[in-house]
């Protein structure tokens, strides 16, 4: 036998017993458990076939299997709810499923700051949690208004001159001034600096880092993502609090957030700003895309368009405003709210792009019981997840799931929130930001931000694609809340008359 039979021999014996040892192994369902689809290939189960696509694979088990059973996905065992009137069984439950520490795990594996959970902070995620207030009532009032000023700011600066048309990419173009105004609205600027240029450095290093946000999240060692441990580094070090100090115009919700770590006298400057960067990165991280894709589908859909800024015009013209780029503008949060195809319009880009998925971790061994007298038993250390894309691409909850519908969540000029399956009233039928004790606590800044963002681009601009190409999604940030688009696409835009 030569060297290299022998090799092979060796390499086959091995992929056998790992086989054999995995075989045996291998869970075996128990009596009330939902179907189990393990897969063959050790560890990854499922993964593969998931990640392809997570809608289409989880719609053919379901065909196969009904609506409640288990997947292996990469070490996890995973009991997937399809029906969506039972979704609500899984949020109310929190006797059993929990969401906090699956939320703590993520997010300081992730941002490089300790458990706020398991570390020596006594009631650092409660008062985290309690900081949560300054992004409701006149807080948030007063936040979105200085985000209504810091974006007027930024896009008569760099785009005022657009006399002509002019050229760029849109997803470049929303992220620069999506991340610039956040950056400044909550955390100030730095005045002993040029704050435009020293953001768009920041923004170059969040860009990267966003990249394999999806791997960080999937619990890759960071080790293994080239730069990224280095630009994570980078980006903790700009929220140092010898940074910081000396930035103007702070917003009251990170003032307080900062004399709440400084109550922590066991948590180092390090670990402040990584806690930082994490709130930053929560703020820009799906709002961005969210952006994109509104004003995409907007762009795509020219009677949507019409629609809408038609609305925006109405809206100034009876509060005495002028439209002039020169202008400045101020609505409350009630005329906000007042403007039902605009907010018809973000969430339907929402329905067509959000790709998040709720996700509950079972504290112990228990029978989870369903609406409907339905019953399935739970294991400890499990996961139970919602999908909500299925939902939101349903054909009996939405009609053409497929198409953009500019007044889908109007009816008789107010705001839709009627939606049925089977003949029963859904409570959920939207859910891009999560549900329940994962619902993201700055929803109502994020939807505000995108809607100043979008009055005033349309308010300033005439606005067109250039390219005829499709946007499609990009799959690597499945499940993990907003899509991010597959490609760029060119856009020009002018000053309007």
């Amino acid at each position: 036998m030569g060297l290299l039979d022998l090799a092979l021999g060796l390499a086959l014996a091995t992929a056998l017993a790992l086989w054999a040892f995995c075989a045996l192994g291998r869970r075996r369902r128990r009596p009330g458990e939902p179907p189990l689809i393990s897969g063959w290939i050790p560890f990854l189960g499922k993964a593969l076939d998931f990640r392809k696509d997570p809608s289409k694979f989880l719609l053919s088990l379901q065909q196969k299997y009904g609506d409640i059973f288990t997947v292996y996905i990469a070490g996890r065992y995973i009991t997937f709810i399809m029906e969506p009137l039972l979704y609500s069984s899984v949020t109310k439950n929190s006797k059993y499923l929990e969401f906090q520490e699956f939320a703590d795990s993520l997010a300081s594996r992730t941002f490089d700051y300790p458990s706020v959970l398991k570390g020596d902070f006594p009631g650092l995620n409660e008062n985290v949690h309690r900081n949560y207030q300054f992004l409701l009532g006149k807080p948030l009032d007063i936040l979105s208004d200085n985000m209504m000023t810091s974006l007027q700011w930024i896009f008569k600066r760099q785009f005022s001159p657009a006399t002509d048309w002019k050229v760029g990419k849109l997803y470049k173009f929303c992220c620069s001034v999506m991340f610039e105004a956040s950056l400044i609205t909550l955390y100030g600027r730095d005045p002993s600096s040029d704050g435009h240029n020293i953001i768009g450095a920041i923004e170059e290093k969040f860009t990267k880092f966003d990249a394999n946000f999806s791997y960080l999240a999937a619990n890759i060692p960071i080790e293994l993502l080239g730069a990224t441990k280095k630009i994570r580094k980078e980006l903790i070090d700009v929220f140092l609090p010898t940074s910081t100090a000396k930035w103007q115009g702070v917003s009251e919700l990170i003032e307080a957030r900062k004399e709440m770590f400084e109550r922590y006298e066991v948590l180092r400057d390090y670990d402040k700003a990584a806690h930082h960067f994490a709130f930053m990165w929560a703020s820009v991280g799906n709002t961005i895309p969210a952006t994109f894709w509104a004003v995409y589908y907007l762009l795509r859909h020219p009677e949507a368009l019409a629609v809408v800024r038609d609305e925006i015009d109405h809206l100034l013209q009876s509060t005495g405003q002028e439209r002039g780029s020169e202008c400045n503008i101020r609505l409350t949060r009630e005329q906000l709210d007042n403007l039902v195809y605009l907010e018809s319009a973000l969430n339907e880009s929402l329905r067509m792009c959000s790709a998040s998925m709720n996700v509950r971790i079972v504290k112990e061994d228990f029978n989870f019981k369903l609406e409907g007298n339905q019953e399935v038993s739970l294991r400890k250390e499990d996961w139970v997840a919602i999908y909500p894309p299925i939902l939101h691409m349903d054909p009996e909850v939405y009609e053409d799931p497929e198409k953009f519908n500019v007044d889908r969540y109007v009816e008789n000029g107010k705001k839709k929130t009627t939606f049925y399956k089977r003949g029963k009233k859904l409570k959920y039928f939207l859910m891009p930001f999560g549900s329940g004790a994962s619902k993201c606590p700055g929803r109502f800044f994020a939807v505000n931000e995108i809607k100043l963002f979008i009055i005033l681009l349309l308010v300033y601009f005439d606005v067109e694609i250039m390219e005829e190409k499709q946007i499609g999604i990009e799959k690597n940030r499945m499940g993990l809340g907003i899509a991010l688009p597959d490609s760029d696409i060119s856009f020009c835009y002018k000053l309007r008359p």
